[in-house]
């Protein structure tokens, strides 16, 4: 019954890719810009739970609205200051400027605060294992898939649901005329950045408290990987993210008990060349091509 166990972690992983992926999916949906420095808000959102646990002796839950909250902020100033100017711009452009923003955000937070790793506690989560079928599951994991799980239905609800989301629905097919609609386009990217980056938040909150370990440089592998996921998925469907995410999750886990740990990392980056090469469109996407 070890494959219900690798299952269930493969699907917890999955999940913290899905939250990193909505946000790359989301904001390529609303201004077509691939956002590489989400994956840095993920970092900043793990260091920001992690104080708020370890300095201020809060619990999981608070912790981790402290650091959704801020890094909805965060995601807001890097798209005002970086990416607002560049929205007629061309799309090499915006992807240059979207990764010296990843670099400044990364070293940034080395010279703030040193290069030094942290660990979150032991004891945020009851670490227990729950016998199932057989099987030994640990509670973390399943707390954690329950954490995405409700964070995802409400990125639903306030997509498909809300007023905001239904903004962000028009802006993302078509933006002029969302705007002689009376659409606040401004107003939407930026909710839209905001939403996205609260979620990268969470994962990095989550994603510290399940591999316990923290650095300034962590955001950069899982960022990647929750890209592949946004692109498996179908770049700009927000349930594709999802589906992506836990699809590439479930992978890693499955490559990792059959004794290939060491591609574990590599196994995604087969899966975004084959996805590429069979599919470029993504298992959600629309088969079409758009210029350059």
């Amino acid at each position: 019954m070890d494959w219900l166990q690798q299952l269930i972690n493969g699907i917890s992983l999955g999940s913290i890719y899905a939250l990193i992926a909505l946000g790359y999916t989301m904001v390529y949906g609303i201004i077509k810009l691939i956002n590489f420095a989400h994956g840095d808000v993920f970092m900043v959102g793990a260091f920001i739970g992690f104080y708020a646990i370890k300095g201020w002796g809060l619990s999981f839950l608070p912790a981790l609205i402290i650091s959704m909250a801020f890094c909805a902020v965060f995601g807001v100033l890097i798209e005002r200051i970086a990416y607002k100017r560049l929205r007629n711009a061309t799309r090499i452009a915006a992807l240059i400027t979207a990764i010296g923003m990843s670099l400044l955000i990364e070293y940034g937070m080395i010279y703030i605060r040193g290069a030094q790793p942290e660990a979150y506690p032991a004891d945020v989560l009851p670490n227990k294992a729950i016998n199932f079928l057989g099987v030994h599951i640990n509670s973390q994991s399943l707390f954690i898939l329950l954490t995405s799980i409700i964070l995802m239905i409400i990125l639903q609800f306030i997509v498909q649901r809300t007023k905001m989301g239904k903004a962000m629905r028009a802006v993302s097919l078509d933006m002029d005329a969302a705007r002689l609609m009376g659409i606040s386009v401004d107003k939407t990217i930026s909710f839209t950045f905001a939403i996205g980056s609260a979620l990268a938040g969470a994962a990095g909150v989550v994603f510290g408290v399940y591999y316990t370990k923290i650095e300034p440089l962590m955001g950069v592998i899982p960022g990647l990987k929750a890209f592949v996921a946004a692109v498996l998925g179908g770049i700009g469907s927000i349930p594709g993210a999802m589906v992506g995410g836990i699809f590439l999750g479930v992978i890693e886990s499955i490559v990792s008990a059959a004794g290939f740990s060491l591609w574990r990392d590599a196994a995604a980056f087969v899966i975004l060349i084959l996805i590429l090469i069979f599919r470029p469109s993504g298992i959600f996407g629309k088969n079409t091509r758009e210029k350059v």
